[in-house]
């Protein structure tokens, strides 16, 4: 077992794969406010410029000459409880804003009661911000992001969980791995060529860089990956598919549960993972492809997974049928 892991444990409840969208915003002559969530890392364009000015690839207010400061609303796509903001200013150099902080509501009954989640904090040019929120044991669904005075920001990203008992699950079987069923990656052993995270998407992968893959191993061992259901589930069938790896599929794979009710320190869940039992064992994958694989009927039911793949390479999605319970 490579002792080198990478901890995860929270979604970001800002991204579009979710339902997020912008709500209102103060202004954005320079950048779109959109911009703001965008998975993709920021960049930057030499001498680009559009009709208004220099392009950013983020959101940009014009220079504020009256009092006041600038903000923008955004509509959480599905609710959950915040624990972490990214506030990322990359390629903002002289023109990102001074401080920003963040409020956050439970929009209904047609009432904004804003509460405070993250003080005022100064901002560094060019620099991703990480700031742990207040009252995270709440669960919102409208966010308020103020910068002072004005200025650009790239992407926010706030990190938390969904709100699991807010969410409607159809009476059919579904896949309990989607991230839009609450499923999140707890951690995994490597990533450089994709992140993990993209296992959970509910579409199918638009390239290769969509999906999860790992460097080449040159060492004994091989790679794995955590995820935290939403709920505790029964899993009747796996799809593992390796769509766009064609040279660079792993070898083959294998599947492991575990069902737990204990709050349990992820470096402790990762060294006992490896005796967790088998749902799929040491079946071969084929390059550019989607494989069936019916779950082992002993295991009753599970909220942790692992999947194994030997020795390393690129897996798009996994998902797991079955239903909660």
């Amino acid at each position: 077992m490579n002792n080198k892991y990478i901890q995860k444990n929270y979604i970001n409840l800002c991204s579009k794969v979710l339902g997020t969208k912008i709500h209102s915003f103060s202004d954005q002559f320079f950048g779109s406010a959109s911009r703001l969530l965008k998975e993709e890392q920021p960049i930057f364009k030499e001498g680009v410029y559009d009709k208004n000015g220099k392009w950013m690839d983020g959101w940009e207010t014009r220079r504020k000459r009256i009092e006041g400061n600038d903000y923008v609303t955004i509509k959480l796509g599905l609710p959950g409880k915040i624990n972490y903001a990214e506030i990322d200013t990359s390629y903002f150099n002289g023109n990102q804003p001074e401080y920003a902080s963040i409020d956050a509501c439970y929009f209904e009954k047609n009432k904004f009661n804003w509460v405070n989640i993250l003080s005022k904090r100064k901002l560094n040019p060019n620099y991703l911000h990480g700031f742990k929120t207040q009252q995270n044991n709440k669960v919102f669904n409208f966010i308020r992001l103020n910068i002072y005075p004005d200025g650009g920001v790239a992407r926010l990203k706030l990190l938390g969980n969904l709100d699991v008992s807010k969410l409607k699950f159809p009476n059919k079987k579904f896949d309990l791995l989607s991230i839009l069923n609450g499923s999140k990656i707890v951690a995994c052993s490597d990533e450089h060529f994709g992140r993990a995270e993209n296992l959970l998407l509910p579409f199918k992968s638009k390239n290769m860089g969509n999906g999860w893959e790992t460097k080449r191993r040159r060492g004994s061992g091989y790679d794995w990956v955590i995820i935290k259901l939403g709920k505790p589930g029964l899993i009747e069938k796996f799809n593992i598919e390796t769509h766009y790896f064609k040279g660079n599929y792993p070898s083959h794979c294998s599947v492991q549960g575990l069902y737990s009710i204990k709050n349990i320190n992820i470096s402790k869940l990762i060294h006992e993972s490896k005796n967790w039992k088998f749902l799929i064992k040491n079946k071969n994958l084929k390059p550019n492809s989607s494989l069936k694989i019916n779950s082992t009927k002993q295991i009753k039911k599970i909220n942790y997974l692992k999947l194994n793949i030997y020795p390393d390479g690129g897996i798009s999605r996994i998902r797991a049928i079955g239903k909660f319970l």
